[in-house]
């Protein structure tokens, strides 16, 4: 079980110095997202990916569920106006189902993927004054280790918070 430790720095030059430090406390790269202002330089720096800037993952959730409804509610309807091929009623329902989910789930897609990440929003006005947000996703254990680490080394960086709900995927 992973969670995401948020971490807002004053420049380009703290985030680098941090990332090496996470780097030698064996947090991988990979779990590292970096997320500035357009005309900030992240070279050398894992730069946020879509999934992070984005409301992309919240929008399949909801996508998934409101349609996994919508189609439980047209099957029914459908059922109950005899609009369902006699012999095929468990198949034609569940596949109704499955594609009302599928379906809210594209179509929110596509909606979330260009919206801001709602849990960012606490953090835009900094980082469009040009601080540096650094996200790192670790384990539960290691949550303490990492805040004094980052604490002890660094008195410029402000620690924000702990994130409870991280994709478990990405």
């Amino acid at each position: 079980m992973k969670r995401r430790l948020y971490f807002l720095l004053p420049d380009v030059n703290s985030a680098k110095t941090i990332h090496n430090e996470l780097l030698l406390a064996r947090i991988e790269e990979r779990n590292m997202h970096v997320l500035a202002r357009d005309d900030i330089s992240l070279a050398g720096l894992p730069e946020a990916s879509l999934l992070e800037k984005s409301d992309l993952i919240h929008g399949l959730q909801l996508g998934f569920i409101v349609g996994g409804f919508t189609g439980v509610a047209l099957a029914i309807t459908a059922y109950f106006f005899d609009m369902i091929v006699p012999g095929w009623e468990t198949i034609s329902m569940s596949g109704i189902i499955v594609g009302g989910a599928f379906f809210g789930s594209w179509t929110s897609s596509m909606v979330a993927i260009n919206m801001q990440n709602t849990r960012l929003k606490e953090f835009m006005k900094d980082v469009n004054s040009g601080h540096i947000l650094y996200m790192v996703d670790i384990p539960v254990h290691r949550i303490d280790e990492i805040t004094k680490l980052v604490d002890s080394n660094h008195p410029e960086a402000s620690v924000r918070g702990v994130d409870h709900t991280i994709p478990a995927f990405p």
